[in-house]
C-alpha cells in the first residue's frame, strides 16, 4: 500500500542524454509463491538517440509525459531486496519467515504467498486508476513520478499490483520491489527505494468463525459511509478486520524489534483504504512512523472479483525499517558497493542483531547556487532530479535555502544548499567545482532558469 503522498560518477545532463535508447537484455519475470528471481540489469547505454526506451525487451514510445533519466534507469533490475546478506535482503526475509510461520493454511502451509519478482514498470491503470485513485489527484503529477510515457511508469509503490493480485485469486499475499518517486534531497530520501505490501481477505466465515453467535453477523449493509468505516461494511465486519490488521502488525514489529516494543496507531488517509492509519513505534524513546495501512475499499475488491471479502493492506519501506534496526545514517548507502559496508550484513542467521559500523565520516563540501524561475511550471523536483543526475550520489543533501521574490518584477528567485559528502573518500574542491558547474549550466540549459551565479 502507498505511503501517504506528502510525501557514480559525473554525468553530463543534456537532452541528447535523455533522449538515448536504454536496453536491457532479458523478459519480466512472472510472478509466483515465493519468486526470489530478479530482473537483469545489463544496460547497454550507447546506443544512438532514439524516440523510445527499452525496457526488458520493450520500447516504449516517449512523448510529453516522458521524464525518467538515465541515472534512474541504471538502477532498475538491481532488485537489491534479493541481493543475499544485503540488509534490505535481510529485512524481507525476516518479515517473510515471520508470515511463512505465523500464518499456515489448513495443511500447514504458508498462508501468504511472496511475489518479490514483478517488473517495476507498470501502466499508469494499475499505479493509479486500479487504486481509485482519482484523475486529478496530486500524487499523479510528473513532478512526483518517473513516467516512460503518458501510459507507462515505473511504479511509485508496489500497490500497483493489487488488483492483478487479488484478481488472480489470491487472498494472501506480499508484494516486494523497487519504487521510484522524485522527491527531495537528503539522508532519508532516495528516488529508488524498496517498499512491502501486505493483503488479507476475509470471507464471511473466516472472518466471524471465532465469534460467538458469528452466523448472525454480515460483512455487508446498505448502509452510510463514516469516519469509522465504508457504506457498505457492515462495523462488526470493520472492527474484526481492524482488529486483525493490527494484532498481525504489532507482532510483526515485535518480531523484528524485540518485546516491549511500544506501538501507537495514527488515524490518516488514504486513496484506497478506509478507515487508515500509520503506524508508530518508539524505539530508542523515540517515537517513529514504519508503515501505513487500512480497511481495503470495497470497490477495489469487488472490480478485481472479490465481491463477497472483505481485507486489509498494509505497506511499508524496507529502507525505513533496516534504518532503524541497524542504525544505518544515511539511505544512499543500500546502494554501496564498499565491502567494508556489505560484509558486515554476512551473518549466520538472518534474525541476528547487527548494529552497523559506521564508515569513516568524511568531510562534507558546501556550494549554494542560486536563479531566476523561469515560470510558474518550475518544479523543485526537477531541479532535486537534475542534480542528483549529475551529482549521483555524492550529493548528500540539497536544501532550498532561501526564496525571494522581486518587489518590482515579481520574478521569484530559489538559493539551494548543496551538500557534496562521498559516503567512501573524501571529495577534492576540483572535482566538487566541476559537478557544481555542470549543475549550473544544465540548470539554464534544461530548466530554463536564469542563473545568479
Amino acid at each position: 500500500m502507498a505511503m501517504l503522498w506528502k510525501f557514480m560518477r559525473v554525468a553530463k545532463y543534456s537532452k541528447t542524454a535523455l533522449s538515448r535508447e536504454v536496453k536491457v537484455r532479458g523478459t519480466p519475470i512472472r510472478s509466483r509463491h515465493s519468486s526470489s528471481r530478479s530482473v537483469p540489469s545489463d544496460f547497454a547505454t550507447n546506443t544512438p538517440s532514439s524516440n523510445a526506451v527499452e525496457l526488458f525487451g520493450k520500447a516504449y514510445p516517449r512523448d510529453d509525459y516522458s521524464n525518467v533519466t538515465e541515472k534512474i534507469l541504471s538502477k532498475v533490475g538491481k532488485n537489491l531486496h534479493n541481493k543475499k546478506h544485503h540488509p534490505l535482503w535481510l529485512i524481507k526475509e525476516q518479515v517473510k519467515d515471520h508470515f511463512y510461520k505465523q500464518y499456515t493454511g489448513r495443511f500447514g502451509t504458508p498462508l501468504f504467498s511472496v511475489y518479490d519478482g514483478l517488473s517495476p514498470v507498470v501502466t499508469v491503470q494499475q499505479n493509479f486508476d486500479s487504486l481509485l485513485i482519482p484523475q486529478d489527484h496530486a500524487s499523479r503529477k510528473k513532478e512526483d513520478n518517473y513516467y516512460l510515457n503518458r501510459d507507462h511508469m515505473l511504479r511509485a509503490h508496489t500497490s500497483a499490483h493489487q488488483w492483478d493480485l487479488i484478481h488472480s485469486g489470491l487472498d494472501a499475499f506480499l508484494a516486494v520491489g523497487d519504487v521510484y518517486r522524485r522527491d527531495t534531497i537528503d539522508n532519508t530520501h532516495y528516488p529508488v527505494f524498496h517498499q512491502m505490501e501486505g493483503v488479507r481477505l476475509f470471507s464471511r466465515h473466516e472472518l466471524f468463525c471465532n465469534v460467538k453467535d458469528g452466523e448472525d453477523f454480515q460483512l455487508f449493509e446498505q448502509g452510510h459511509r463514516t469516519a469509522h468505516k465504508q457504506e457498505s461494511h457492515t462495523m462488526e465486519a470493520v472492527r474484526l478486520v481492524e482488529f486483525n490488521l493490527k494484532q498481525v502488525l504489532t507482532k510483526l514489529m515485535t518480531h523484528i524489534f524485540g518485546d516491549g516494543l511500544q506501538v501507537r496507531w495514527v488515524d490518516c488517509y488514504f486513496p484506497f483504504t478506509h478507515p487508515s492509519f500509520e503506524m508508530e513505534i518508539n524505539f530508542q524513546g523515540e517515537w517513529l512512523e514504519v508503515l501505513g495501512c487500512g480497511v481495503m475499499e470495497q470497490q477495489l475488491v469487488n472490480s478485481a472479483g472479490a465481491q463477497d471479502k472483505i481485507g486489509w493492506a498494509f505497506g511499508l519501506g524496507l529502507e525505513r525499517l533496516a534504518m532503524i534496526l541497524y542504525d544505518i545514517p544515511d539511505i544512499r548507502l543500500f546502494w554501496s558497493e564498499d565491502e567494508h559496508f556489505l560484509k558486515q550484513f554476512i551473518v549466520p542467521h538472518i534474525c541476528q542483531k547487527i548494529k552497523f559500523q559506521p564508515l569513516s565520516k568524511y568531510p562534507p563540501l558546501i556550494n549554494d547556487i542560486s536563479f531566476w524561475l523561469p515560470s510558474e511550471t518550475y518544479s523543485k523536483n526537477d531541479f532535486y532530479d537534475l542534480a542528483r543526475t549529475i551529482g549521483g550520489d555524492l550529493i548528500e543533501k540539497v536544501v532550498l535555502l532561501d526564496e525571494f521574490i522581486h518587489p518590482k518584477t515579481k520574478k521569484v528567485s530559489h538559493c539551494y544548499r548543496i551538500t557534496y559528502r562521498h559516503p567512501e573518500r573524501t571529495l577534492t574542491q576540483d572535482e566538487v567545482h566541476a559537478i557544481h558547474q555542470a549543475i549550473e549550466e544544465s540548470a539554464v540549459r534544461e530548466l530554463g532558469v536564469e542563473g545568479r551565479f
